[in-house]
């Protein structure tokens, strides 16, 4: 039979409001009988009761979190997948769970909205998702506090790696190989794909580099089939670049796969860049150039911030806040 508070209260020999107050940290009780009423709550194997627990605290310590991708990967995505552990992890440290937001609860269809209000979570946390889908922004434009990842609003916090950054480092470091017939396969439209391409194209003026309107080439993110399509066409190309830099990590797979069915040697005959810095690029031969990305650090902060706000909504600001990445230099770029 399951541990009560009135167990707690017999066993510690205090009033059952005192043990209440223990469990829920108020601080008019000692700091002894705090720690007597913990320890006995531990060994006893006491929980509190869930949906007690929300109706006495307006709050359900449960966190929605939606995460879809145009990939098939999925959670076994190496990036996203650090970025929701590190959310996990820091988010159980401060007492909150955590439910991904679908589209079926049993066999009810629902609205991303309507499951967020099904569920009654504390928050919500926008991992990855096509940002300007009219249910994503009914999230965002609800009353939920929300933090997104990779992607900016103005009505919530947003945690960014520095993109403009980081194309600046790697677009630099290639032409300081002395590339300067640089194709770029980017992602879909989004403030990301913006970012970047904007930070690539400075780069190149700030280095008198003119690339051809083909160099240009719209790919999907962390999809290495359509990337090997794109890829195709720039190998085959009349007047080949030099280099290719990728959307991220896993299509730059899909480059080296043609690559190698063209009978090109990577970087002898043909260079390669990518962005994210997942693990697997640093096994392959030659180790990728890549941007890393903290994916740990970037699901530590979006946990850190979301909570803040559900708990002090009036002393969070809503701000974009963007995190330091760091340029690998790999051995897939050579030095013309």
């Amino acid at each position: 039979m399951a541990t009560t508070i009135k167990d707690l209260s017999l066993k510690c020999g205090v009033s059952v409001s005192t043990i209440s107050k223990a469990l829920n940290g108020y601080q008019d009780i000692s700091e002894n009988t705090r720690q007597l009423v913990l320890k006995t709550a531990s060994e006893m194997g006491y929980f509190p009761d869930a949906n007690a627990r929300a109706l006495k605290m307006k709050k359900t310590y449960n966190i929605g979190v939606l995460f879809s991708t145009l990939s098939n990967h999925g959670l076994r995505n190496e990036y996203f997948a650090h970025i929701l552990a590190s959310f996990k992890e820091n988010a159980a440290s401060r007492g909150y769970d955590i439910t991904f937001i679908e589209h079926n609860i049993g066999n009810r269809k629902m609205t991303y909205l309507e499951h967020c209000k099904h569920r009654n979570f504390d928050g919500v946390c926008i991992a990855c998702a096509e940002f300007n889908e009219p249910e994503v922004l009914e999230i965002v434009n609800s009353e939920f506090p929300v933090v997104t990842i990779d992607h900016s609003f103005n009505d919530a916090i947003s945690i960014l790696s520095d993109n403009v950054e980081g194309m600046r480092q790697l677009t630099q470091y290639i032409i300081d190989q002395g590339h300067t017939k640089i194709a770029y396969i980017h992602g879909t439209r989004s403030s990301v794909t913006h970012n970047r391409l904007v930070s690539f194209n400075t780069v190149l003026r700030e280095n008198s580099i003119s690339i051809p309107e083909e160099y240009y080439v719209e790919g999907i993110y962390r999809d290495p089939e359509r990337t090997e399509e794109l890829a195709m066409n720039l190998l085959t190309h009349p007047d080949r670049p030099t280099c290719i830099i990728a959307p991220d990590d896993y299509a730059a797979l899909g480059i080296m796969n043609v690559a190698a069915r063209l009978g090109l040697k990577i970087p002898d005959d043909i260079s390669i860049a990518g962005y994210d810095g997942i693990s697997v690029a640093q096994t392959l031969e030659p180790n990728l150039t890549t941007i890393r990305q903290d994916a740990n650090k970037i699901g530590a902060e979006a946990a850190k911030q979301l909570i803040n706000l559900i708990e002090s909504p009036m002393a969070t600001s809503l701000d974009n806040i963007y995190l330091k990445v760091q340029l690998v230099k790999g051995g897939s770029v050579k030095k013309l």
